[in-house]
């Protein structure tokens, strides 16, 4: 695989910056709103932001769509979906459905950095159906089972 992932900028984008990686050791790529007026989300709501790009994406790779932790901790905005995929065939623009869980109204204004994008190698295996699994440590010991605190 290559480096190079192609991607194109919806018609009233093209005054935005492609998706870009903030410092060398960033894993997410910045995605940027592409709204024509501010978009203002009340607390408690969400919204689908557009990004103005679309991108192809080679085969058994994915474009992981993050929240940004900036907004996160600052504001109390995240993205719905988290992580949300974008999968290798979808050639459409991509979208970021942000929720504001904070007190107050958010303003997403043209250009603002809203997400980020991570590029994944998948696998996709075939699923083999079995009546027995291998037992492990663990087994089938879920939510919580080695409790909350390293005080027991």
């Amino acid at each position: 695989m290559t480096n190079d992932f192609l991607i194109s900028k919806v018609e009233n984008a093209h005054d935005l910056e492609l998706p870009k990686y903030q410092t060398s050791g960033s894993a997410g790529a910045d995605l940027c709103a592409n709204v024509t007026e501010c978009v203002i989300i009340k607390p408690g709501e969400y919204k689908a932001i557009s990004t103005g790009i679309r991108i192809a994406i080679p085969p058994d790779y994915e474009a992981q769509i993050r929240p940004r932790s900036g907004l996160a901790a600052k504001f109390g905005v995240t993205t719905l979906n988290s992580p949300g995929t974008v999968d290798s065939d979808y050639r459409g623009e991509i979208k970021v459905i942000l929720i504001n869980h904070g007190s107050e109204d958010f303003e997403v204004a043209r250009g603002d950095r809203i997400a980020q994008m991570v590029i994944a190698k998948i696998l996709c295996p075939d699923f083999k159906e079995t009546d027995d699994l291998p037992n492990t440590k663990r087994g089938s010991g879920g939510f919580g089972h080695t409790g909350h605190s390293n005080n027991k």
